[in-house]
Parts: structure tokens; C-alpha cells; sequence
């Protein structure tokens, strides 16, 4: 069967020039009307749009009545996310099944209680009969993020109570979406693969391993790891599990849930949010920016030379001429970012075992260099530094971890907090988010056709 194309036709490019045209809006509005864009202020301060007991983003703190920014905190239900990361590697087990019964049910579990919930996710880590074959197989997408919507949308005809928003059945939702994610994404990577002429391995999860060791053992084609990678990948999973209602995907699942839909369409539509570059999508932009500083900068011990680089990337001279350093800067973390500071105390012990500690220097040259730099060629109105994204894909190619699913890793363990916010929308809420725009075009009479003045 031959491949359809689709042209964009001259009509198509006059239509979207005059689309283009009609729908800006001047900038200065925005100020004139008050309208915070992005609904944050200069200062990166978020829109107050509801309340949450789910977890709590800790940027700024009261000093003599004025608030300032003072290095970042994340909690989970209350709970400081560096003590559960720090007590799971004390006692040296797992923490995302952990993490994940906190999120969902408000309280730390105990140790029978966490066998039971882990015992549960094991038992509803599979998909029904012919999916992978029928659903996963079929016309693979080079995007594992929109295989991943179509395969949630796709459950939805599986579950005879799919509309039901009771809790206890949007919980038995959640719990399989929970369970699914690790398969649905790797085996939507393996179909790719398989589709561009590699090899397909198809492995089963298996039910005495945690969430960490069957994402490693199922995209594996020897499904060997060490204990340390899969103690590292379990680290992200908890660092991306969650972080607060006001980012993009959450927010997106809480507006969503509002209109009584059910949990497939919910999780569908927080999956198209996570996809963009500007949110989920930031790491990879972060390892391209790495590959194409690495070419271009011939001693990567050198700081004038990294320096001249970054300069460059400001000035729109290099990379993707976006003027972006990514990894560096965050819509709510002006000091520091929690999750990267956990992060890079694992990042090294890594790169060190996989020979790869010369990259990990570089990374801490940009770390320290970057917000300087940022700092003195542009007019920010708060600092900047290093977020999660900024190590977080260095630290999955070390797991070869393959770019196409460094996304979907992010949604393997963001589905929990989404799980979450959906439940509380549900408990808490009872009404539909619509908030307000102020129209600024000008009002018209209707002109009959034969006299319409316009171009051709």
C-alpha cells in the first residue's frame, strides 16, 4: 500500500497566512487587560486556580512579610520527597510502589499494606488478549507518546464500566492504567523498532519485580540490569511522579475530569500535554543540545570555550537557534530545583560506572556556567537554575534508554499523579473549570457578499 502525502496546497498557505494575521493579539493588550500570560506573573508566580492535598511545590518563603525565593522543596502528601527517596536507598528497596500508595491514598503505607498494593499493581500488569498484536502492532507511530493515547483510548472499549465515575471504579482504573504504562510504553518502542527492521522482543513483565526492573527487563533484549540501574530508574520514576496541580499535564487532567468525562478520554488528553516540548519533551532538547555542544566544543574542560557557547546559544547563533539553554530555568524554581539536586548525586556514581564521567563534567561546567551567563546577557525577572529535565536524559541514555521513550518514561510515572489530581477533582470539586478571556476584537456589521472589498 502506498504512502499517502499530504501537500500543503497554495490555498492552504494563503488561508493559514490570513489565519496567521487575524489571530494575534498585540502583546502590549495583555498588560492593558491584566491578563497574566501563560497565567503567571513577571515573577513566575501561577494563577490561584484550587486547592490540593496532594502535594505542595516549595519555592518561596515569608522574610519580614515580603516572600523570596530560597532553594526549592517538593512534598507528597506532606512528606519531604528527598526523605522518601533518601529512606528507600537506606533500606535498600524500591520506592515508586511506595510513592505511588502515598499519592493515591493520602498516607504512607504500612509494610503489609505495601505488599498488598504491590502485589495489586503485579496482578494488573497485563492487557487483554490480542492487544499488543491488534492495537500496539498496528501502524506504529514514531512518536511512542501518541501510541501511547491511542492504546489509553483504545482500553476504553475493553471496559464494560468506562463511563462510571464512581470512585471506587475510577480507582480500578487508575490502578490498571498504573500497572499498564511500563508495557504499553515499551512495547509501542519495540513495535517502532521492529517497523524501522530491528529485531522485536516481546517480553512479559514479571510479577516478583518492581515497576524499575520490568521497564529495564522488558526493553532489554537479554533482560539483564544491574541493581543500580534499576535503583536509579526507580528514582526518576518518583522525582516525575508528581509536582503540584499547576503544570500543564495535571492541570489539563483536573479541567478534563471537571466536564464528567471518563478516565480514558482524561488520561488521553493529559497524555497530548505531556507530549510537548515545552513540558514532557524538554529532555530530549536538553541531550540534543548536549550532542551538538560536544561537536562543536573541542576541550569540554575549557570554561571560556563553554562559555562562548552558551553565549552563542543566547544570541540565537547555535543549536536550534531558539535562544534557549534548556534544562536551565523553571516556571516556579528560582534558587534551586529539588529534583535536580537528587538527581545529581546519582548522576555521578552512574556516569563513573559507565565510563562517562568526562560528559558528567561537562554537565557540571553548564550547570554552574549557565544561569552567569543567563544572569548577565538577559533582563530576567528571577534567578534561574538547573531543573529536573537538565540531567534527567543523561541519565536515561546512560540506562540506554532509547530518545524515543524518554517522554513516555515521563508518563509511565506521571500517570499516578494524574490518577491523583483526577480522583480529588472528582471528590472535591463538582464543577466545571471554565475560566475567563476578554475579547479584543472589534464588532462588525455583517457585509452581503457582493459587497465585501477583499482580496482574492
Amino acid at each position: 500500500m502506498e504512502d499517502i502525502i499530504f501537500k500543503i496546497t497554495s490555498q492552504v498557505e494563503k488561508l493559514s497566512a490570513i489565519c496567521e494575521d487575524r489571530d494575534r493579539v498585540a502583546p502590549e493588550l495583555y498588560g492593558e487587560h491584566q491578563v497574566m500570560r501563560g497565567l503567571r506573573d513577571l515573577n513566575g508566580k501561577g494563577v490561584l486556580a484550587g486547592l490540593t492535598n496532594i502535594s505542595e511545590v516549595h519555592a518561596k518563603e515569608k522574610v519580614d512579610g515580603e516572600l523570596v525565593p530560597c532553594p526549592g522543596r517538593l512534598f507528597y502528601r506532606g512528606y519531604e520527597v528527598k526523605d522518601l527517596v533518601n529512606n528507600c536507598r537506606a533500606e535498600g528497596r524500591f520506592g515508586f510502589e511506595e510513592a505511588a500508595y502515598l499519592l493515591l491514598i493520602g498516607e504512607l503505607p504500612g509494610k503489609k499494606a505495601l505488599e498488598d498494593f504491590t502485589d495489586e499493581l503485579s496482578e494488573r500488569r497485563t492487557l487483554p488478549q490480542n492487544f499488543v498484536r491488534d492495537v500496539i502492532m498496528k501502524a506504529p507511530s514514531r512518536d511512542i507518546m501518541i501510541n501511547l493515547a491511542k492504546s489509553v483510548l483504545t482500553l476504553y472499549s475493553y471496559d464494560e464500566a468506562a463511563e462510571d465515575t464512581s470512585i471506587a471504579n475510577v480507582m480500578r482504573q487508575c490502578l490498571n492504567l498504573i500497572s499498564q504504562f511500563p508495557m504499553l510504553a515499551v512495547y509501542s518502542y519495540q513495535a517502532y523498532s521492529h517497523s524501522n527492521g530491528n529485531s522485536l522482543y516481546l517480553h512479559n513483565p514479571q510479577p516478583e519485580l518492581s515497576t524499575a526492573e520490568n521497564i529495564l527487563a522488558m526493553l532489554r533484549p537479554d533482560q539483564s540490569y544491574t541493581p543500580f540501574e534499576a535503583a536509579v530508574l526507580d528514582l526518576a520514576l518518583i522525582l516525575h511522579m508528581e509536582h503540584g496541580g499547576g503544570n500543564n499535564s495535571s492541570f489539563t487532567t483536573r479541567v478534563v475530569t471537571s466536564s464528567g468525562t471518563d478516565t480514558y478520554s482524561v488520561v488521553a488528553a493529559a497524555l497530548g500535554s505531556l507530549k510537548g516540548p515545552r513540558h514532557g519533551g524538554a529532555n530530549i532538547k536538553v541531550v540534543r543540545m548536549f550532542d551538538d555542544m560536544k561537536k562543536k566544543v573541542r576541550d569540554w574542560k575549557d570554561d571560556e570555550e563553554v562559555e562562548a557557547y552558551l553565549t552563542r546559544i543566547l544570541h540565537k547563533e547555535e543549536f536550534d537557534q531558539s535562544g534557549l539553554i534548556y534544562g536551565v530555568g523553571h516556571a516556579v524554581y528560582s534558587v534551586s530545583d529539588p529534583r535536580a539536586e537528587i538527581f545529581k548525586s546519582f548522576v555521578s556514581r552512574l556516569a563513573a560506572e559507565k565510563g562517562r564521567s568526562e560528559e558528567f563534567s561537562l554537565y557540571a561546567a553548564v550547570e554552574r556556567l549557565a544561569p552567569q551567563i543567563i544572569g548577565r546577557e538577559r533582563r530576567i525577572y528571577k534567578g534561574v537554575n538547573t531543573n529536573v529535565d537538565f540531567y534527567s536524559g543523561f541519565v536515561y541514555s546512560m540506562l540506554d534508554l532509547p530518545l524515543e521513550l524518554y517522554t513516555p518514561m515521563f508518563a509511565v510515572a506521571r500517570i499516578v499523579g494524574w490518577s491523583a489530581h483526577r480522583l480529588e477533582e472528582i471528590v472535591s470539586a463538582e464543577k466545571i473549570i471554565r475560566p475567563a478571556y476578554t475579547s479584543v476584537c472589534e464588532r462588525r456589521a455583517y457585509v452581503k457578499i457582493a459587497d465585501r472589498q477583499l482580496e482574492e
